[in-house]
């Protein structure tokens, strides 16, 4: 079993910063990718970005690109959602999830609040 645990949501104003952990432990053997996703109220999840176990490879949702980076600390087992210059649509319950594939995603986190004011 693999555990994932988010944290660093918050309340920040447009413009502002803010950087999201997700701390995998337990058998992680056969997960080749962690992914950030967000679910807003009344909205389906929406992919924000995803990275090879390694670290190498990282891809972006569209509405991120050039405002997120994520990356990774493979001694400590987390990765990280650097968000910058932060807008109101960002609001949402960001999740870690964990798999074999960028398609697949057998493991989740519960949730980190990101709720940005205009």
């Amino acid at each position: 079993q693999v555990q994932l645990v988010e944290s660093g949501g918050g309340l920040v104003q447009a413009g502002g910063s803010l950087r999201l952990s997700c701390t995998t432990s337990g058998r992680t053997f056969g997960i080749n990718v962690v992914g950030w996703f967000r679910q807003a109220p009344g909205k389906e999840r929406e992919f924000v970005a995803a990275m090879g176990w390694s670290g190498v490879m990282t891809y972006y949702g569209d509405s991120v690109l050039g405002r997120f980076t994520m990356s990774r600390d493979n001694a400590k087992n987390t990765t990280y959602l650097q968000m910058n210059s932060l807008k109101p649509e960002d609001t949402a319950v960001y999740y870690c999830g964990a798999g074999p594939s960028r398609t697949r995603y057998d493991y989740w986190g519960q949730g980190t609040q990101v709720t940005v004011s205009s």
